[in-house]
Order: structure tokens, then sequence, then C-alpha cells
């Protein structure tokens, strides 16, 4: 019988590049918008450099790096481009990292409450979990334009805690970029960072509570931070 020794936490997750591996479907949506207006496509391998912040600055950063002039007055039509191909596309490639599932599963049965906490807009978040059958798993699913402010402020983490019904004091981040570490560290919560995700910044560099390399060792993490006090509270200093 499982013991559920984590009542009362909650964990949140970042969604691309923690979650959910979506590099080929966000860049091939920004390289046929390239295409269509005479760009030249971004690598593949350029991922780590262009997602993390939202799908607006997936798209301008995109355009520059092509050698694009951006042009903010024509940005909400080459935006509201970009989602409808995205849409039509969100989970031709997207497939979850390695040890989600499981992880998940393990999780919540130890009776962690779980939810999502992105930059990725809500309703597109919610689409792709969807078709990954990953919804299942979450109390909340929280975008954006869900709470007063985005990542890397701490009022998205901690909004989105309460909004799963959890306690932010007692709340653990899981990301693999920037906006994960600052929105943590500002929320008081600590921060494991996924080596495997997406981020310009060498992970190290992050400021993340700890590093890791496979997402099914979240799990004893999370249990560590819920049985020492002491060591969630000298992560937060």
């Amino acid at each position: 019988m499982t013991t559920r020794d984590l009542d009362g936490w909650t964990v949140a997750f970042d969604l691309d590049g923690t979650l959910v591996e979506t590099h080929e479907d966000l860049v091939g949506t920004l390289n046929r918008m390239l295409v269509k207006h005479g760009l030249p496509e971004a690598p593949m391998e350029s991922a780590s450099e262009l997602i993390g912040g939202g799908a607006r600055a997936l798209l301008q950063h995109g355009f520059e790096r092509a050698g694009a002039s951006w042009n903010e007055a024509h940005a909400p039509a080459l935006f509201e481009e970009f989602l409808a191909d995205y849409v039509e596309h969100i989970a031709d490639h997207s497939k979850p990292f390695p040890g989600v599932v499981e992880t998940l599963e393990r999780l919540a049965a130890r009776g962690a409450i779980l939810c999502v906490a992105t930059n990725k807009r809500t309703d597109l978040s919610e689409i792709l979990l969807e078709k990954l059958d990953l919804t299942r798993h979450f109390a909340a699913i929280v975008g954006p334009d869900k709470v007063s402010a985005r990542k890397p402020s701490g009022a998205h983490l901690i909004e989105a805690v309460r909004m799963a019904g959890g306690d932010p004091a007692r709340a653990v981040m899981v990301g693999d970029a920037a906006p994960d570490t600052g929105a943590a560290r500002d929320a008081g919560m600590p921060c494991i960072v996924c080596t495997f995700g997406y981020s310009p910044i060498p992970h190290a560099d992050l400021g993340g509570t700890v590093l890791i390399e496979r997402f099914d060792e979240i799990e004893a993490l999370v249990a560590d931070f819920a049985a020492q006090p002491a060591a969630l509270a000298a992560s937060k200093a």
C-alpha cells in the first residue's frame, strides 16, 4: 500500500521542455511561417534559444534571427497566423519526456497535488495536454492569461498552486529555464531544474535548487523536501 506522505504538498510543472518535448512542432510552425515570408528556416537545434518565453517571444526571436526586422504593428496578425498553424500541428511530434506519466502517477498516489504553471497560453496548453492524454493528472493548468503576472513573477506560481487547491508554502516548482527558477525564487519555492529542457543559459547557472537529468528523479526529491522542513527553509533563503 502506498503511503500518502505527500498529502498537502503541491508540485507545479512547467510545460515545454519539462513535461513535454515540444520543440519539433514549435520550430516547425515557426519555419513554415519563415518560408512563407521568404525567410530562411531556423535550425531545429536552435530550440533551446527560442523556446521558453511563450509563442510571441518565439515568433519575434525567430524572425529576428532570420534577419527580418520586427514590426510591432504587424505582430498581432503574425501571431494569429502562428497560432492557427500551431494548433493544427500541436501534437504532430510532441511527446511526454520519458518517465513523465509514471512519475505523475506515483506523486499523485502519494497524495501530491499536481498543476501546470506555463508561459504557454492556457488554451494551447489544454489542447496539447489533452491530445497527449496528460490532462487527467492535473488539478489546474495555468497559463499567463489566468494569473496577475507571468513567470518569472512568483505570482504565477502562487496563484497556480492556489487554483489547484494547494498551499504555496508547501509547494515545489519543476522547470527547465530562467522564467521557472526566477518565479520559484520570487515565490519562495524550491525549484527542480530539468537539464534535458530548453534554456539558452546553462542549466547550472539558472540558480535552481537541484538539477536532474531524468524526470523520474523528481519523486524522491519532492519527498525529501516534504520530509525535511529545514532543507526546504534553507532553499528559500
